[in-house]
């Protein structure tokens, strides 16, 4: 049993033992198989690499050519060429210029052939799990070969190609040629191809030694996308983009904390650039296309540059050339202030289509500067119809006549004012557009709901942060704004019938292998005809008499909404921060901003000025649609069924020649009686307040404040009180106190005592009232006594006062009976006493964000 027992153990190991050989075998054939099969792979590749970079040798210091753009009529606008280079050898650049590319854009680029397998064994997991290539993992001598010999597609395949030709430049060239030959000739965006060009485009530094950190960083991070991180266009991103730069440089051990944060907070100086020469007709709509060809299409600055492409554009070079010419009309703009001009942007889009039509990025822009023609503001008033009244009728049955409440109040701890502090207790819709009222705005939003307004307008290509979301919106109250472009193509939907198109540039991009990318629209139905229609109607009120838009008129068909947003500086409340007016023709749409770049106590929009985004749409519209035929908006079908739903409108009584004047001790208000009113309600704003308040109301033509203080300016309005329903506000008549109170003459009631020769040679202004005793006739306010005689005061302003001013052409002698009236205090040069009203103001100024 002993022995049997041995048996089976002795014969097991020896079978154990032959089965981990067999295993080890195993896996030494294996690995040597994978070996051979990954170093045959390496050997196709590299050679297959090594063979494209034979034939194409040259291509590392030459490109293909420039790129042409052409307009719509395919008329050649601009050319897209390598025009700023300049090489510099290896020993030039500075150590830590070298040190921050190398630790932003390949950390291993001295220990790997050319292909960094670690990453891209990262590159790769990502890929399958976004299925598709989303990750780049390309090393610096990768980019070379991508940018020398390929194009940006991201294809398995395209990838393959670029390890290729890197592993054969790796092995042709050492690593000191290669980075020499990528700082030379990667695109730091600004037509600046290396890093030469780069730092003396942006920065002004000739001599790459003389950069500092900041600078490095900032350059460091430019190529990964030349447009978005540029620090002229963009400062606020280049910053954040330079911060990255640094923090990998001080994680990798190549500068210090300090230095780090040092570096990091500096702000850059766009006073530093080297503007670039000028070589194209159109800069802006260039520097929008070349932008639009990367965000719709992936094709890169670079490729642009050097791959001799065909870039066949939407403009109009008729439109675009009238937009040019009206920008340079210093007349259409506020005098410029001590340090930074008003600027101003403009777009023109198709309606039917969504093509940009002509745009400009601002006054004398300058190629690959800031082009706010896409960069976003506070658009104010002109974003009442997006998010308020469009939505109120599309999504909850309002019509032009629904009325809306128009009284002073609060939405919670929100307290939006009327511009013109006038509340009429409720308006129709078409009124409250006409006259950009903001109760009404933020009442109807109130009503409809947020959510309601912010989903109507992201139909229209409007985009929110996730702190939008209060009624604020119903103003244009948003934290980051919207643009020019934005705001065109959005409101170009009410013109199309209620169909969106999204504006773009491009049509059409021929690549110099023959292939090409043809833009596809995707037109999208976000409101019914019917709201269309009532929108067009509603604000071509606006551009009519009495409408905050009337400036923007100029001859055609038009519908729009003025917008700006209010001065939030101290003491300069009633001025502007930003001006709008969006404007549309049955063909096109323009969309006008205008202020300034940086809004300080020395830079605002003066109030007297803030009718110029509505001149500016006006010139540049009246010339670029000459020769294009006339055509009115037209009625939807069912635009009769439309008409019937509109209740009969009441007109409305208004006052139009308000006039005010100072006269003894108080402000004399006049004005022409509106037919069948008998009262008016009577409104005031003085020095200081910001919201007008009323005053007693008045049972006739004519009003007496004897409330005012001296030096102060006061305003005043009346509207005339119809039954229960107000009228229409009138004009608004300003007038300017005298500084001090005029101190008068003792008068004598018992006529005892002798008056005082006097000679009255000047003509009065003041309305004078004044009445001598016994025989004498009274000049003006200073009555001559007993037997002087003077010629009657001469009414300079024409407004038939009884009793007008005080010019005395006689000589007053005193007798024995009458005192001597009051003289008449000297008016101020800016508001003469008795000169009638002043200009009425139509202007849009809103609470906070109107």
């Amino acid at each position: 049993m002993a022995a049997s027992s041995k048996t089976p153990s002795k014969g097991k190991k020896p079978k154990k033992k032959g089965n981990a050989t067999k295993v080890i075998l195993g896996v030494i054939i294996a690995a040597l198989l994978a070996l051979i099969c990954a170093m045959s792979i390496y050997l196709v590749v590299y050679l297959n690499g090594l063979k494209i970079l034979n034939a194409n040798i040259d291509k590392l210091d030459d490109a293909l050519g420039a790129s042409v753009i052409y307009d719509a009529d395919k008329q050649e606008i601009a050319k897209v060429i390598k025009e700023n280079r300049e090489n510099v050898k290896f020993d030039q650049f500075p150590k830590q210029l070298v040190n921050a590319f190398v630790a932003t854009e390949d950390r291993r680029f001295f220990e790997h052939a050319g292909v960094d397998f670690w990453s891209l064994g990262r590159a790769v997991v990502k890929d399958v799990i976004a299925r598709s290539a989303v990750e780049g993992g390309s090393t610096i001598t990768q980019q070379l070969a991508k940018n020398v010999f390929l194009n940006s597609d991201k294809t398995f395949f395209r990838k393959g190609t670029e390890m290729s030709i890197a592993l054969a430049i790796d092995n042709q060239f050492t690593k000191n040629e290669i980075l020499e030959k990528y700082l030379n000739r990667i695109y730091f965006g600004s037509q600046a191809y290396g890093v030469k060009a780069a730092a003396k485009r942006y920065f002004g530094v000739t001599e790459l030694k003389d950069l500092q950190l900041w600078q490095i960083a900032t350059l460091a991070g430019l190529p990964k996308a030349p447009s978005k991180y540029s620090p002229i266009s963009d400062p606020e991103a280049s910053k954040d983009r330079r911060t990255v730069v640094l923090r990998l440089m001080a994680d990798q051990g190549l500068i210090t904390e300090e230095e780090r944060a040092q570096a990091a907070a500096v702000d850059y100086d766009p006073k530093t650039q080297t503007p670039v020469a000028q070589s194209d007709l159109f800069p802006s709509f260039r520097d929008y296309v070349i932008k639009e060809a990367y965000d719709l299409y992936g094709v890169t600055d670079e490729q642009i540059s050097n791959g001799g492409y065909k870039i066949y554009t939407t403009l109009n070079s008729t439109a675009q050339k009238a937009m040019d010419k009206a920008y340079t009309n210093a007349k259409l703009f506020q005098p410029d202030g001590p340090e930074q001009p008003m600027q101003s942007s403009m777009v023109i889009i198709d309606n039917a289509s969504g093509g940009i039509v002509a745009m400009t990025g601002g006054r004398d822009y300058k190629s690959g500067t800031w082009n706010r023609a896409f960069k976003p503001r506070q658009p104010g008033s002109s974003f009442k119809p997006l998010v308020v009244y469009a939505p109120a009728i599309e999504k909850k049955g309002y019509v032009p006549t629904s009325m809306l409440d128009d009284t002073k109040q609060e939405f919670g701890k929100y307290a939006p004012r009327n511009y013109d502090g006038q509340y009429l207790g409720q308006v129709d819709m078409t009124y409250a557009i006409k006259k950009s009222k903001n109760i009404p705005a933020v009442w109807t939003l109130s009503k409809i709901g947020i959510s309601t307004g912010k989903d109507f307008a992201k139909q229209l290509g409007i985009t929110f942060d996730e702190n939008d979301n209060n009624l604020a919106i119903a103003l244009g109250g948003m934290t980051k704004g919207e643009s020019p472009l934005q705001m065109a193509q959005a409101y170009a939907a009410f013109a199309n019938n209620g169909v969106y198109n999204q504006g773009h540039a491009i049509l059409k991009i021929e690549k110099s292998d023959g292939t090409a990318i043809d833009y596809k629209a995707e037109p999208k139905k976000v409101m019914s005809e019917k709201t269309s229609w009532y929108m067009t109607q509603m604000m071509r009120e606006v551009v009519t008499s009495g409408g905050t838009g009337v400036k923007a008129d100029f001859g055609r068909p038009l519908a729009g909404k003025t917008g700006s947003t209010q001065l939030d500086l101290k003491g300069l409340e009633s001025h502007y921060r930003d001006i709008w007016f969006v404007g549309y023709t049955p063909q096109w749409t323009g969309a006008v901003w205008a202020g300034f770049d940086k809004t300080d106590s020395k830079h605002y929009i003066r109030k007297n000025y803030s009718d110029r985004a509505n001149m500016v749409f006006s010139a540049v519209m009246a010339e670029a649609m000459k020769g294009i035929p006339v055509k009115d908006f037209e009625r939807p079908s069912g635009g009769k069924q439309i008409e019937q739903e509109k209740p009969p409108v009441q007109e409305k009584k208004s006052v139009t020649d308000l006039r005010a004047g100072w006269q003894n001790s108080g402000v004399r208000l006049s004005w022409t009686a509106a037919e069948g009113t008998s009262a008016y309600q009577v409104f005031r704003k003085g020095p200081g307040e910001t919201d007008f308040s009323q005053l007693t109301p008045s049972n006739s033509t004519e009003y007496m404040d004897q409330t005012v203080q001296p030096g102060g300016t006061y305003e005043y309005y009346v509207v005339p009180a119809n039954g229960d329903a107000a009228g229409v506000q009138s004009n608004v008549a300003s007038v300017t106190i005298p500084g001090t109170e005029p101190t008068p003459t003792p008068s004598n009631p018992d006529g005892n005592n002798n008056g005082e020769n006097g000679n009255g040679n000047n003509n009065g202004n003041d309305n004078g009232n004044g009445n001598g005793n016994n025989n004498g006739n009274g000049n003006g306010n200073n009555n001559g006594n007993n037997n002087g005689n003077g010629n009657p005061g001469k009414d300079k302003d024409k407004d038939k006062d009884k009793n007008p001013g005080n010019t005395g052409g006689g000589t007053g002698n005193g007798g024995s009976s009458g005192g001597t009236a009051s003289p008449t205090p000297t008016p101020t040069p800016s508001e003469p006493a008795g000169s009638g009203t002043s200009g009425s103001r139509d202007d849009d100024r809103q609470q906070n964000n109107g």
